[in-house]
């Protein structure tokens, strides 16, 4: 057996591969899925040498360990958590030598939700519809990682970055979402307008990678019953019944059938991936239809 693996000893409350997803395949009901904040899971393969699209892993909120086979080059980002290699402390946010057969342990978040470990030469696990992304709607790809998962690395391409911390952003104290209304803003009073333009909403709980669910007033109808399903786009806010916003992301549904009151700006959405249960959530309003 190749001794370029990496072996998971605890996998935490969910970790799985991610990359940059795979775009250009809800005319088939797959969604993008990819890194929730690929800003930092960008950065952290940067760090160890990695090109962009190389696959690394994204934990949520308690970490994981693991055991690689060989000596490694380890980042880690995202959500600031405590790094030990053998029970002694590492660097966050800069590369780490991990000797073959230690323990990389990557912590509890101190804030926000999600780590990326990128490792020198990637995970490289098979590629589904050219990407290795873990797709926790249609089930593509790699399943969420479980204790004892042993995952191929790929051949280092390049020498790691020589730094010794890179700035990250903070996770978000509170969420600032600009959005475009539309395209079916008609489906709700002008009184549900601005009450989504104007109150604070809170992260509900609930949010997982298919949606950033919010707690706040309910948003009322103008029209009853529902739509024929349609498209969904990445950082579309659809109404569910119960009238709370549902901010879609990565792993979100192709089409759906409930309307949707606005569509976040892209460069909005990775800091959602960040954005602790509580967090004040506001919509503001930058171009209409």
């Amino acid at each position: 057996m190749t001794d370029r693996a990496l072996a998971v000893v605890r996998a935490g409350a969910l970790t799985t591969v991610q990359d940059q997803g795979r775009p250009g395949h809800a005319h088939l009901g797959v969604p993008r899925s990819g890194a929730l904040d690929a800003p930092a899971a960008a950065l952290v393969n940067r760090l160890v040498g990695n090109p962009p699209e190389a696959a690394l892993l994204e934990t949520t909120l308690n970490g994981c360990d693991v055991r690689p086979r060989s000596t490694v080059i380890v980042a880690v980002g995202g959500a600031p958590c405590p790094v030990t290699v053998d029970g002694r402390p590492a660097a966050w946010g800069a590369p780490v030598r991990v000797p073959a057969g230690s323990l990389l342990s990557v912590g509890t978040a101190v804030s926000g939700v999600r780590s990326y470990v990128a490792v020198s030469g990637g995970v490289a696990v098979e590629p589904v519809l050219g990407s290795r992304s873990t797709d926790l709607l249609s089930g593509l790809g790699p399943p969420p990682l479980t204790d004892g998962t042993v995952l191929p690395l790929g051949t280092p391409m390049a020498p790691h970055a020589r730094v010794d911390v890179v700035p990250q952003p903070r996770p978000p104290a509170e969420l600032v979402l600009r959005v475009t209304l539309g395209p079916r803003d008609d489906w709700f009073t002008t009184a549900a307008i601005h009450t989504l333009t104007t109150h604070p909403y809170r992260v509900s709980s609930a949010s997982n990678r298919i949606g950033l669910r919010t707690e706040g007033p309910a948003l009322e109808r103008a029209r009853p019953g529902e739509l024929p399903s349609e498209g969904m786009v990445l950082g579309a806010i659809q109404v569910p019944p119960d009238g709370r916003p549902v901010v879609f992301l990565a792993d979100h549904p192709t089409t759906g059938g409930y309307p949707v009151i606005a569509v976040v700006r892209p460069d909005d959405l990775p800091a959602t991936a960040q954005a602790t249960p509580g967090t004040p959530v506001r919509f503001v309003v930058v171009r209409h239809r």
